[in-house]
């Protein structure tokens, strides 16, 4: 099954520990939802930071509605 990569972008001086909170969310929601086979994290950068999830594309329209990410990205193999 393909790879998806979500992210969620978080800018200003609380970027930081709001990706970290949200990440801890995304993984809560990632066990409520049965996507077992996962990644997440947050990665800093310039003036922000970003929350990336990625897993199995079969959850791409549960992750899509419901989380609403900002940007996606198909991993190739």
């Amino acid at each position: 099954m393909p790879t998806l990569r979500f992210h969620w972008d978080f800018f200003g001086p609380d970027a930081v520990p709001t990706a970290e909170h949200f990440v801890k969310h995304v993984h809560e929601f990632c066990d409520r939802e049965g996507i077992a086979e996962r990644k997440a994290w947050h990665t800093p950068g310039g003036a922000g930071c970003s929350a990336t999830l990625e897993c199995d594309e079969v959850h791409m329209i549960l992750v899509r509605d419901r989380l609403r990410p900002k940007r996606a990205e198909r991993l190739l193999a």
